[in-house]
């Protein structure tokens, strides 16, 4: 999902606190492998493009998302059954000009699932 910040932006994003988002824009590499329920694929999208006022605050992206500063600009969809989040994760962030830490990898060992890029052209050619 790449989220465009508008303005540089300090969000309190529960346990990880306060942290300062610049301009730009973020690509956030998530997952939704159930085959039911709230987990699923189409789910997970519906949940995250739906009005934050409808929705709890659960995941690190809830944050990011509910903030009228951001818009999400693109969604890229992977159907897979195969867990594929941290190897893209890895190879985004290569590529990309920075990342927040543990932001949306609670689960894993990877750095980050939130990679920073001044401009939009800088990764859309990854996909």
């Amino acid at each position: 999902m790449c989220i465009l910040v508008q303005d540089e932006i300090t969000i309190n994003v529960g346990a990880l606190g306060d942290l300062l988002f610049e301009k730009g824009y973020y690509l956030y590499i998530g997952s939704a492998m159930g085959h039911s329920g709230s987990s699923t694929l189409l789910n997970r999208v519906k949940r995250h493009i739906s009005p934050s006022s409808h929705k709890k605050v659960h995941w690190h992206i809830d944050y990011l998302l509910k903030n009228t500063n951001n818009l999400i600009t693109l969604i890229y969809l992977i159907p897979s059954s195969q867990r594929l989040e941290c190897e893209i994760a890895r190879a985004i962030s290569i590529i990309s000009e920075s990342s927040i830490k543990n932001f949306g990898s609670s689960d894993c060992d990877c750095d980050s699932h939130l990679f920073y890029f001044k401009k939009f052209s800088s990764f859309k050619e990854f996909f």
